[in-house]
């Protein structure tokens, strides 16, 4: 196909199994998709759920030790709950131990729920479904419904010291890029990490909307990442604000966009639909606020109800699935409406087994 694809893996934790197992599959797939020929293996950062991603830098260091060329990264790390130094001495470390292969992503999506946590969530904008180019692009997805949980509120609160406050996100992503550099001063004393301060690292940016992310990668010159596969609704708009926000640099010369993507392959389409069957009542977990089930079985789900359904709309009618010409050809429709140079896969269920095989046969598709 046109692009190069990746993948992002959540290490998810199925029904019956746990962290530790999830992380052996995380590394297992990792080994498979060098094999295969995805151009990037990136793991998220996920906190209080069923997955088993919640320090991706150790988790990119056991990766990068199982495998020998592919690039891995973060995807990403949550600028909102640490700091530029502890980033930069983190990865930079992770560069110096394998120069070359990784990936520094950051966002600011720690520091979006902690806003919203803080404030009345706003009444939803009406909008409707449309159709871009052949991609759906739904309505948002309401965030009152997991802002109004209490249970959130708690988990969110320990992942800072008591009062602390995150520095606004372009600020941290500037100090990263000067630390980098070897240029950031405070009070006229150099801050200069060791390991960090000159470790061959990009910052790549990821972001849902139209607003501070996409805004700050294209300022800075930086790669991309749109989340369609979190937040269809505002993923495309994400890519037009930072393509129109872009200035080009000596290290970029043009913007560099990535966009996400859930995906399920089987060897039939009913296949992969049965495969899939679970996706729903784990995103709804999610959503209802209490944090992600260990990834359902879907030989032993119930139909969701129309109330559940109706909270999860976005994300069932925005995954592809089904065999691979059917995935290959949804993801080409993505690629053309946003112009991606690089499309990220992220493939979610219940038996490892079947999450090889997706990967496997949209790679052999893909070439």
């Amino acid at each position: 196909m046109s692009v190069p694809l990746s993948v992002l893996d959540l290490s998810p934790i199925p029904e019956g199994a746990d962290a530790a197992a999830a992380l052996r599959n995380t590394v297992d797939l990792a080994r498979h998709a060098e094999q295969w020929g995805y151009q990037r293996f990136w793991v998220a950062e996920h906190h209080f759920v069923d997955v088993a991603g919640s320090a991706p830098a150790v988790l990119i260091g056991q990766i990068a030790a199982a495998t020998e060329r592919i690039r891995v990264g973060a995807a990403a790390v949550q600028l909102a709950h640490t700091t530029a130094v502890a980033v930069v001495e983190t990865f930079g470390m992770l560069d110096a131990f394998y120069p070359g292969r990784i990936d520094l992503g950051v966002g600011r999506s720690g520091q979006r729920r902690r806003e919203a946590l803080q404030a009345a969530p706003p009444a939803p904008e009406p909008h409707s479904w449309r159709d871009v180019d052949g991609v759906v692009v739904p309505p948002p997805f309401d965030v009152s419904v997991m802002m109004r949980n209490p249970v959130l509120r708690v988990r969110m609160s320990q992942l800072q010291q008591p009062e602390a406050v995150a520095p606004d996100f372009g600020v941290q992503v500037e100090e990263i890029l000067a630390m980098l550099r070897g240029d950031h001063r405070v009070d006229d004393i150099p801050i200069q990490p060791r390991p960090g301060t000159g470790a061959a690292l990009t910052p790549w940016v990821f972001g849902s909307s139209a607003g501070s992310s996409a805004q700050v990668a294209g300022a800075h010159r930086l790669p991309f990442v749109a989340s369609y596969h979190i937040t269809p609704a505002t993923a495309l708009d994400a890519v037009d604000a930072y393509r129109a926000a872009f200035r080009p640099s000596a290290h970029l010369s043009e913007p560099y966009v990535v966009v996400s993507a859930d995906v399920v392959v089987a060897d039939d389409s009913a296949s992969a639909a049965h495969l899939a069957s679970s996706y729903g009542h784990w995103v709804h977990a999610i959503r209802a606020g209490d944090g992600a089930v260990p990834y359902p079985d879907p030989d032993g789900v119930a139909p969701l109800s129309e109330d559940q359904r109706a909270v999860v709309a976005d994300r069932l009618a925005t995954q592809f699935v089904g065999d691979p010409d059917e995935v290959a050809h949804g993801l080409d429709r993505l690629q053309r409406a946003t112009g991606a140079d690089e499309l990220v896969i992220t493939s979610m269920t219940h038996r490892h087994c079947d999450r090889l095989r997706s990967h496997r046969l949209l790679a052999q598709r893909w070439r």
